[in-house]
């Protein structure tokens, strides 16, 4: 009987957080669940490239590489969209759009929609949710 290598919940948070303490260079409790990557960590846009590469590679495995498309863990490349982005904030389409690709984020409190906001309602909790789904999927 093969032994199947099943992460839990906690043991994909520490490996988030051990990548977010190197990542970001922050003192390990200030990384909780609820703290935004950018308001409460100080992440800035250059961050969420290494973040996302370190996931990877901490997620990773001999026969099951962890690969994270385009635009599927942070937003990329909707400001050039009439249809997602008008005035510096997202349309109806927009938030239809980024809620379908981005079900790891909590949009719950994004009621101006500003896109110069959006950065702040990434959190640890939800890079743990990414992470959990897509190892399921797997």
């Amino acid at each position: 009987m093969q032994e199947t290598n099943v992460m839990t919940r906690e043991d994909i948070f520490e490996k988030i957080r051990a990548i977010l303490e190197e990542a970001l260079g922050v003192d390990e409790d200030e990384i909780t669940l609820d703290a935004s990557l950018t308001r409460d960590l100080e992440a800035e846009s250059i961050d969420f490239l290494d973040i996302q590469f370190q996931i990877e590679k901490a997620f990773s495995t001999d026969d099951r590489p962890f690969k994270i498309q385009q635009g599927e863990l942070f937003p990329e490349n909707f400001m050039e969209n009439a249809e997602w982005v008008r005035n510096g904030k997202f349309t109806d389409a927009g938030m239809t759009m980024i809620r379908e690709r981005m079900p790891h984020v909590d949009f719950s409190s994004f009621e101006d929609r500003a896109v110069d906001k959006v950065s702040e309602l990434f959190t640890v909790k939800g890079l743990v949710d990414f992470v959990e789904t897509k190892l399921a999927r797997a």
